[in-house]
């Protein structure tokens, strides 16, 4: 379990590959972490500016955790909301929310962690970050 100090739970940090996780010896694929600039490195700078637009949604919620790793960044709450990946022609964004949601935008995948349901997302551009996908970042924010 994460500990709480001072009022803000602490992290726990594996030992073989340098990543933290929010519960001691959490299940995870080791795999060495990096920086969000590495995972963009080489990668057309309007996905950088996905990315950027994701998260500076998210940081008018609150504090949120980047786990950079060569394919994507995940970040994290407590537990993980979303997930990162820039690919050649789009940036896929998996998101954890509280229910099933299907609208030609979003479709549920075929996994899920806990109460909540696991969905697919494609962002083509920064424009793509608009009012229904800050909706769908807050309730996943508010579940993890």
């Amino acid at each position: 379990m994460s500990a709480i100090l001072d009022g803000m739970a602490t992290r726990w940090t594996c030992p073989r590959c340098d990543r933290e996780f929010a519960r001691a010896r959490q299940g995870h694929t080791c795999v060495p972490g990096c920086t969000v600039e590495e995972t963009f490195a080489g990668k057309p700078p309007w996905q950088r500016a996905v990315y950027d637009a994701v998260l500076d949604h998210l940081r008018t919620l609150g504090e949120v955790h980047e786990d950079a790793v060569k394919v994507g960044v995940f970040l994290k709450r407590d537990r993980k909301l979303a997930e990162l990946r820039p690919r050649s022609k789009d940036v896929l964004v998996y998101l954890w929310l509280p229910r099933p949601v299907e609208t030609a935008r979003i479709a549920p995948a075929s996994w899920a962690s806990g109460p909540r349901a696991g969905h697919r997302l494609s962002l083509r551009g920064v424009s793509d970050v608009d009012d229904e996908v800050r909706g769908w970042l807050t309730a996943a924010f508010a579940v993890s």
